[in-house]
């Protein structure tokens, strides 16, 4: 971020060069509005224009210039929602138990634990050896790391065997490039050995030797996977990853017996292992790539567990002997079930879980090997989340799973394998006295225009009179296969307690409902996201949960897209909207090919290179289809770091929107200018940036305090 210190003094000198200067009252300060430089693409015979394309170069001061004239007029309309900005902080973190401390596990000889501290931004990581009596000893103060930067991202954090060392890598700009570093916890120092943009980490067993995967300079593309002994200069490349569709990621088994290498596109992955007590010897491929195969591994005893997608969309799970795992040694353990999702397994020395989904809610079904007896840990809600938490140690009986929901808050459970008991081990605390009997979850659905039934989930405060009066804000997602969780967040409570109801559209493209409903919403099926989740505003209309000038949406990412599609389809069914980091340059970002992920994601957008993909590509690209007609208020928020949703795609569509749109309303644009994909990254700048959020939502639908 240096190189944009003191762009500011530029940015006044040059805001008459991109910004054409408006008369302005008190009252109404007139927004920037970018100047248009066309650059034209021809493909498929068809002529692209863009306008904006020249905010594509970070290095220009006159891109920083309209990007700080965009938040300073931001900052201006938003003036009169201070007071309850500050109001919403003040409630927002009086409900956080600023000083705390997570639940310890136990890994090997120490129990590993991060606390927080009132008014510091970063956990600090800590451990004790032999018992939570023991004295503190803390491996990394994330405050001491952020110490000169705007931003810290931790990624791995894994500690060798012994106890010894500790390989850690940190991201001090937003734009997820990981630099690892080994720490020697004895005695506190840093060893020499360094590694640029290292994305996964795993020890061998030896404590000497380290694997690790490292990303691609241009594209941001996991391709190379190293072993690397303690004190070499340099690591020792064991596999490349030519195709550029495919991504790596290495990670040891719980048993601690294997490195396993995965090499994955959106449809196909390949396995190869590497002996954690042999960590000179090559890498060995379990199953070659087969396209449309996916199949993920783990370890127990002399077998492979193997999750495989061979019989049947939704996966099954295999075992297959160390000694010669070849599919015709492949042994059924759970069939392919067509309305259950098996979305991981977690094996134990006695136990195996497996992480399921049926009609969009998690399940975790306990298996003991030695007798195949199963059951499934039950939940008390009808709509929830439960997720399995810290559990490294491989020769236990006890599996620690988190569970919540719309009203109970995040609650971390040891659970007893053999006696079926659980144990409440933290529920997080909502200071203030937060009563969870006064709000209410429930699941309906919505029809879609081809008879498909899509899941809302909703939370509201007692009693909901369903007269239309009540604003609602809906969320949305729908891509990848990613099931939106319903979690708990004592945020919210600042909306409920105003009145707002909370809703999920779980729409297709997403993975709440199997890996059909994610390919129903990808590739030439992608629209069906977003008119799901017209559907889905539609039916809360019409239900009289809310009404058009009371239903506010929001998404981000991919989410962004769904954000962009659903107000150029019908921008006269929604109030407001928020975009984050927005993914909408759909044409011209899967265009270019030399862009961070571009080529990976032809297998969920398409590849426009090829003319079908491009039509229909082009028929939803939110940029693209920006026409002259009155839009909802709208907050895009952007982050100049970004290295998945680069800025200018928000910052493209809103000055294309802004020259476009034919109605009065609010729209804002957002840039962090030290972040990334994420957002800030410390507690309370990110809780001063929901409350801003908040303001803006409520400020538009009339409340004010």
């Amino acid at each position: 971020m240096k190189r944009f210190i003191g762009f500011s003094a530029i940015a006044v000198a040059l805001t008459s060069l991109i910004v054409q200067t408006m008369s302005q009252t008190h009252d109404h300060p007139r927004p920037p509005i970018a100047k248009r430089i066309p650059k034209k693409t021809t493909i498929h015979g068809d002529v692209l224009v863009d306008d904006y394309f020249w905010l594509r170069e970070k290095t220009n001061p006159e891109v920083i210039a309209y990007l700080e004239a965009e938040n300073a007029y931001t900052e201006a309309m938003m003036k009169p929602t201070e007071a309850l900005q500050e109001a919403l902080y003040k409630e927002m973190l009086a409900r956080i138990k600023q000083t705390d401390l997570s639940v310890p596990y136990r890994d090997g000889n120490y129990y590993y634990y991060s606390r927080t501290e009132e008014g510091k931004q970063y956990p600090i990581l800590c451990r004790k050896k032999g018992s939570l009596s023991a004295p503190e000893e803390i491996m990394l103060d994330l405050n001491e790391l952020a110490k000169g930067h705007k931003y810290l991202g931790l990624g791995a954090a894994t500690v060798s065997n012994d106890g010894n060392l500790l390989a850690y890598s940190t991201d001090t700009t937003g734009y997820r490039q990981y630099k690892l570093q080994v720490k020697d916890l004895r005695t506190g120092e840093l060893l020499p050995d360094q590694v640029e943009r290292v994305t996964s980490v795993a020890w061998a067993n030896d404590n000497k030797t380290l694997f690790y995967v490292t990303e691609d300079a241009v594209t941001k593309r996991p391709n190379k996977f190293f072993r690397h002994r303690l004190g070499q200069k340099e690591g020792e490349l064991l596999y490349e990853e030519k195709d550029e569709q495919y991504d790596l990621s290495a990670a040891r088994s719980r048993s601690r017996s294997y490195v396993f290498l995965v090499s994955s596109s959106k449809t196909t992955s390949e396995v190869r292992y590497v002996s954690t007590d042999q960590p000179q010897q090559a890498p060995k491929l379990l199953l070659p790539r087969r396209e449309g195969h996916e199949y993920y591994v783990d370890h127990h005893s002399d077998l492979f567990y193997i999750r495989t997608n061979d019989k049947g969309k939704n996966f099954r799970l295999v075992t297959a002997p160390v000694k010669d795992p070849q599919e015709k040694n492949w042994q059924e353990v759970l069939p392919h079930r067509q309305d259950v999702m098996l979305e991981d397994i977690e094996c134990f020395a006695n136990f195996y879980i497996a992480i399921e989904r049926e009609n969009g809610l998690p399940r975790m079904r306990v298996t003991e090997i030695g007798n195949g007896q199963a059951h499934y840990i039950e939940f008390p809600e009808p709509v929830y989340s439960a997720f399995q938490s810290n559990n490294p140690e491989f020769n236990t009986d006890t599996f620690r799973f988190n569970y919540q929901s719309f009203v109970t808050p995040s609650s971390v459970y040891d659970y007893h394998m053999k006696t079926r008991q659980r144990e409440l081990l933290k529920q997080q605390e909502v200071l203030g006295g937060y009563d969870p009997k006064l709000y209410q979850s429930e699941r309906i659905y919505a029809t879609a225009a081809d008879g498909t039934k899509i899941p809302i989930s909703l939370v509201y405060k007692k009693e909901l009179k369903r007269d239309g009066t009540r604003p609602l804000w809906l969320y949305g997602y729908g891509s990848y296969g990613f099931p939106q969780s319903v979690t708990f967040n004592s945020n919210r409570l600042s909306l409920l307690d105003r009145g707002v109801i909370y809703a999920i559209a779980h729409i297709r493209g997403g993975g709440e409902l199997g890996r059909e409903w994610y390919e129903q919403g990808k590739l030439m099926r992608k629209k069906n996201t977003f008119t799901d989740f017209i559907a889905c505003a539609e039916h809360l209309i019409k239900e009289k949960y809310t009404a058009k000038d009371r239903l506010v949406i929001t998404g981000g990412s991919a989410g962004g897209l769904l954000m962009g599609a659903v107000t150029n389809l019908r921008p006269d069914l929604f109030k407001a909207v928020i975009a984050y980091v927005p993914f909408v340059d759909v044409v011209n970002t899967m265009l270019d090919a030399s862009l961070p992920l571009t080529t990976q994601e032809y297998l969920e957008w398409g590849n426009p290179n090829e003319k079908a993909a491009y039509d229909y590509i082009k028929s939803y690209s939110p940029y693209d289809n920006i026409a002259a007609k009155a839009y909802p208020a709208m907050l895009v928020r952007i982050s100049l770091n970004d290295s998945q949703v680069p800025y200018w795609e928000g910052a493209k569509y809103v000055a294309k929107l802004r020259a476009t749109k034919t109605d009065s309303n609010l729209l804002l644009l957002k840039t962090n200018m030290g972040a990334g994909h994420g957002g800030a990254s410390g507690r309370y700048d990110a809780l001063r940036d929901t409350a801003f959020d908040y303001a803006f939502i409520l400020s538009q639908l009339g409340i004010m305090k």
